[in-house]
């Protein structure tokens, strides 16, 4: 009997659970270009570019391992345009009667392999270290799920950066000594760049033609497509980066935009590469002496801690997460998320980098577009929606509780045991932004006043029942208590103001 076996384009992995279980001699692999994925939001074209480019030579590569591949291109005149269609058309062409598919990483997806009127077998996507089973039953009658604890486990899980029974070094967390501000140097060329060949440069105008509308420029395009190139690429950053990656993680420059990042992420979260093969290179460098302790423990918990983790809430929480909405934010998204011009360089640096790289790092992400957004009080799906667009690393499992929990508080503290709002000397200390900015960080009230600073006042005055008696936000609400009351009027009518502004279209 043969059956077909799916193969998405985030899941570009020898170690498939679908593949494993799969017949070489009889079954037939079946890959996919299509519409519907491309556009169930605007994805970034350098994401669809890098996601058709990975999955024409990861197609290539399995049949040169002998596996007979069915493989659909976008502009095919047959593509049936989904992959509940394609699954259907090559069932008819084949007479495959079942599927075998890896768990895809959306519910919306699940949905609809599940609505599809063929036998469909959905595996454990065991690529990931704690299956769904695991994460339920260490989340079991735990009042508060933090990621501390989950990531403790996850070390004597995996062993990495252990010392018998104990952590290495004694602690389990270095982030006290990461989180120094941005270098007056950064001796990091970046990350390693790929000259596209012909395959990349057939998606490349491919994408253009179908897609060159949505938000984001394609080219240049310089990332790894194979998991040959991404390895080196890993390499690199081991090498030249991650020594400096612990002190400046939370660093932003601006105009530089990667100064000791990886940028593995669409490569780990394609599958080009796994999540074990990287922590064992990081903590290879660190017992070698290459690596200080706090560079390589930081680098390895954002993997089998905090990505773990998200994926593990996501598929824990239900299809309802991402629109979840704790705080009643309503505001749409301005245009200035869009390109749109703003006299705030944080913001305008930010996207201008994500609109040219979809990509950002994580403070950019979170303290910058998103904290603007959730002191702005913007629809949380809309915020979603836009980073689920925009960044060439984003796939639902893990940029909805991301930005849904982490970012937005719309879960309403299932992630965040606050929400991570800030002013703008937070912006100012890690950064140079501020520098350059026509607001002034320093002043409060007036023209002139950063809006960071009018918005962080309104967002707790305006959440304040909700807030006041959270133990980690006391202080903020004991110094706006001691505010003289006119003081605190203008702070309150000026953020208003700015709002009411930015409701009506005009340039924040």
């Amino acid at each position: 009997m043969t059956r077909l076996i799916l193969v998405l384009g985030d899941q570009l992995s020898d170690r498939l659970s679908a593949l494993a279980q799969a017949d070489k001699a009889n079954d037939i692999v079946m890959m996919a270009e299509v519409y519907d994925e491309a556009s169930y939001v605007r994805h970034h074209p350098k994401k669809i570019a890098f996601v058709f480019a990975a999955m024409r030579k990861f197609a290539a590569r399995l049949r040169d391992a002998g596996w007979q591949v069915l493989y659909t291109q976008l502009d095919d005149t047959d593509n049936a345009g989904s992959i509940p269609g394609e699954l259907l058309r090559r069932a008819e062409e084949t007479g495959a009667t079942k599927v075998l598919a890896t768990e895809p990483g959306e519910w919306r997806l699940i949905q609809a392999l599940r609505d599809t009127p063929l036998e469909i077998d959905i595996l454990q996507d065991d690529r990931f270290l704690a299956s769904h089973q695991m994460f339920e039953d260490w989340a079991k009658g735990r009042k508060q799920l933090r990621m501390e604890y989950f990531y403790r486990d996850m070390r004597r899980l995996t062993g990495l950066m252990m010392e018998g029974d104990k952590p290495a070094g004694d602690k389990w967390n270095f982030d006290h000594d990461n989180r120094k501000p941005a270098p007056d140097a950064v001796t990091h060329s970046g990350p390693m760049q790929f000259t596209p060949d012909e395959t990349v440069e057939e998606v490349l105008d491919l994408v253009e033609a179908r897609f060159g509308n949505h938000f984001g420029t394609l080219r240049p395009f310089h990332l790894a497509t194979d998991t040959k190139q991404a390895r080196r690429a890993l390499t690199h950053f081991i090498k030249h980066a991650l020594p400096s990656f612990g002190d400046y993680q939370d660093a932003m420059l601006r105009d530089n935009r990667f100064l000791y990042h990886a940028v593995i992420s669409p490569y780990l979260n394609a599958g080009l590469l796994s999540p074990m093969e990287i922590c064992q290179a990081a903590e290879d460098a660190w017992r070698a002496g290459d690596v200080p302790i706090n560079a390589a423990e930081g680098f390895i918990r954002q993997i089998i801690g905090w990505r773990e983790y998200v994926r593990g809430i996501y598929f824990l929480e239900g299809p309802d997460y991402p629109s979840r909405n704790a705080l009643n934010h309503s505001r749409d998204l301005p245009a200035m998320y869009w390109g749109a011009e703003t006299r705030m360089t944080c913001i305008d640096r930010s996207v201008a980098q994500t609109q040219e790289e979809a990509y950002a790092h994580h403070i950019q992400r979170l303290m910058v577009t998103g904290n603007f957004a959730l002191l702005a009080g913007i629809d949380p799906h809309q915020v979603h929606e836009w980073y689920l667009s925009v960044y060439f690393d984003a796939y639902e499992w893990v940029e909805a509780p991301n930005v849904v929990g982490m970012s937005q508080f719309a879960d309403g503290g299932i992630i965040a045991s606050k929400p991570y709002v800030s002013s703008g000397a937070y912006i100012n200390r890690m950064s140079d932004y501020c520098k350059s900015c026509h607001y002034k960080v320093a002043q409060k009230t007036g023209e002139s006043a950063c809006p960071f600073n009018l918005l962080y006042w309104h967002f707790l005055d305006r959440h304040r029942e909700r807030f006041s008696q959270n133990a980690r936000m006391g202080n903020m609400y004991r110094t706006w208590d001691r505010m003289d009351a006119s003081r605190k009027e203008t702070v309150l009518s000026e953020a208003q103001a700015l709002l009411d502004r930015m409701d009506a279209g005009e340039m924040i």
